[in-house]
């Protein structure tokens, strides 16, 4: 897919991250918690727990130089649910590590209002980076993937996972990936691998949300 197919389908995206986090954000680009880590120079014992356990709460990181952040929980994934819809013979601790080696966007509003008016996120202020589609595929296309899933959920009826789960745009059309799926699948997140440096470069606006919609 190339980024104007990408484009013409989500043509916006969209972060969520803790309100006032923009700022931080700005100066350092968007990271994944991996990049995080390093960035906040986190010891090795703190990271295998930050990065391969599910992580109950958010977890709030200081360093001299970067301030403040706060790296967010992942309660919709629960590790036994998690464990019996992996393929490829990954374990739970696998499927965290790999998520937290990406950046996630939503790719529609439709996905996005649903996530904040889940049970767990409702009534929580959250800061929304909105992200021109395009702008970003176009610089950053051989490091994004699109996903059918919420992969960081098990929720209701958790959906089947593996390492065909993420699919670099590059790789196949719309039409050609949806057919290897063999499902009328619908892109849900895109996500960048590592990070996105120059984030504010893509960024259209950045929201302030204390309701369950935007």
């Amino acid at each position: 897919m190339t980024p104007k197919e990408l484009a013409l389908r989500h043509p916006q995206l969209y972060h969520i991250t803790e309100p006032g986090a923009w700022s931080s954000i700005k100066k350092n680009g968007l990271l994944s918690t991996r990049c995080l880590l390093e960035l906040f120079e986190i010891d090795n014992l703190q990271r295998i727990i930050i990065e391969a356990k599910p992580r109950l709460l958010p977890i709030p990181l200081e360093h001299p130089e970067h301030g403040r952040i706060i790296i967010n929980d992942n309660l919709p994934l629960n590790e036994q649910v998690l464990a019996n819809c992996l393929n490829d013979n990954l374990t739970p601790a696998d499927w965290l590590r790999m998520l937290n080696t990406r950046v996630f966007f939503w790719a529609s509003k439709e996905g996005l209002n649903r996530l904040l008016g889940a049970r767990l996120n409702r009534n929580r202020p959250r800061e929304i980076i909105v992200v021109d589609t395009l702008s970003l595929a176009e610089a950053h296309a051989p490091r994004i993937e699109f996903c059918p899933i919420n992969s960081g959920s098990t929720l209701r009826k958790a959906a089947r996972r593996g390492l065909n789960t993420f699919t670099n745009m590059l790789l196949y059309s719309f039409e050609d990936w949806s057919k290897l799926r063999g499902r009328h699948d619908r892109i849900l997140e895109i996500t960048v691998q590592d990070h996105v440096i120059d984030i504010a470069q893509h960024t259209l606006e950045v929201l302030q949300t204390a309701n369950n919609s935007l």
